[in-house]
């Protein structure tokens, strides 16, 4: 932890589906895949754990040699706003908040549960999606519903990637050379899912998920802001009930709903340099929503020291960053578009030196954070 090391990196994939397989990279770098029937998250972990103390693959001897176990859980509700020493009760906060994120904390909480199993009494620590903007105050996350459904069932904006707006926007005034405790940061985390967040001195004072990861912009399956009157129209004329309605929001919007293309950036641009008018659309209103908010956090904040590009389309398409950030002169940005062009997933400034406002592109770690505060918690534990 001490040199930032990484020693193994790697996921499984389709797990519970047919082909199911653990994909890392070996000792010396090279990439392996290893099929097998995966068919739960404790089958999983163990088979991760298995290849950690392999001779042929692993990169420690026994199990012995590891101290705590940080897990991604996504949702934290209003109960936490840091990463904690899981306990039963911490589960049983995970636990009320699965209403909240039904698609997530389940299998969050399936990993929690395969570790005890599999390496008894070791201290896990769960760090929250949602931590990092709880510093939101109630003018951001309060919405214009009755107020008698927040005190109900906690109806409000939660926003989401906390962990690696978290990263990248104090790693982000660390190059810049500004203080991160005195600094206005806009952090745009763009991949297949993606948010903005404002960042006053240190901390998020509004972010565009919301309380669900399905506000906000265009993502790849995701539609993003809509009226919410469109939602009762459609269930009205399509006979579809909330199940049906869910699906499609979040699995049939988004890039892949207006392009009819893909949910994948690169494929959406790829058919639009061939033509495809549709897919050209859904590239402009992803970048016209990037733009919206941007524009609308700098109102916020009063100007902007800083915005900052992570995530994968974030960190790898130059294009969308400079048509992103064309026509922003007005606020003090300017793009050097010779540098911009070089720069996918490295740390680099692509704004020029006289930009009022500097941008950057920051790759996000969020394993790390993970890494660095289950060893801060149980260093102190």
């Amino acid at each position: 932890m001490e040199a930032k090391t990484v020693l193994a990196s790697g996921t499984i994939e389709k797990i519970g589906l047919k082909g199911s397989f653990l994909r890392f990279n070996d000792k010396d770098g090279n990439k392996v895949i290893l099929e097998g029937e995966i068919l739960e998250h404790q089958a999983g972990i163990e088979y991760i754990l298995g290849v950690l103390t392999s001779k042929k693959f692993g990169c420690i001897s026994s199990l012995k040699e590891i101290d705590a176990v940080g897990h991604r859980v996504v949702h934290g509700g209003e109960q936490f706003n840091k990463s904690v020493l899981i306990t039963d009760q911490v589960i049983d906060k995970v636990v009320e908040c699965i209403d909240l994120a039904p698609l997530h904390n389940p299998p969050n909480l399936d990993g929690i549960y395969a570790v005890k199993e599999l390496m008894g009494d070791i201290p896990q620590v769960a760090v929250f999606d949602t931590a990092f903007h709880q510093t939101m105050p109630a003018k951001s996350f309060l919405y214009g519903l009755p107020y008698s459904l927040y005190e109900k069932y906690a109806i409000r904006r939660y926003g989401f990637h906390g962990t690696s707006h978290r990263y990248v926007s104090k790693r982000a005034a660390e190059i810049a050379g500004i203080p991160h405790e005195n600094s206005r940061i806009i952090s745009c985390h763009l991949g297949n899912g993606g948010s903005l967040a404002a960042v006053v001195n240190g901390q998020s004072i509004d972010t565009s998920m919301g309380m669900t990861p399905v506000e906000g912009l265009l993502m790849g399956t995701r539609c993003g802001d809509v009226d919410p009157g469109v939602i009762s129209y459609i269930m009205d004329k399509e006979k579809i009930g909330t199940q049906a309605i869910s699906t499609l929001i979040n699995k049939h919007s988004g890039l892949l709903g207006i392009s009819g293309v893909s949910s994948d950036m690169r494929e959406v641009l790829a058919a639009a340099g061939e033509g495809n008018e549709r897919a050209k659309l859904a590239i402009e209103v992803f970048i016209h929503k990037v733009k919206k908010y941007i524009g609308s956090y700098a109102a916020l904040m009063g100007g902007a020291d800083i915005i900052l590009f992570t995530g994968g389309i974030g960190e790898n398409n130059s294009l969308l960053r400079e048509q992103i950030c064309s026509n922003m002169e007005y606020m003090g940005v300017k793009i050097d578009s010779a540098v911009n062009e070089t720069i996918h997933g490295d740390e680099a400034f692509i704004s020029t030196d006289d930009s009022a406002v500097k941008v950057l592109v920051v790759p996000t770690d969020e394993e790390f954070m993970i890494a660095a505060d289950t060893m801060s918690i149980i260093s102190a534990n």
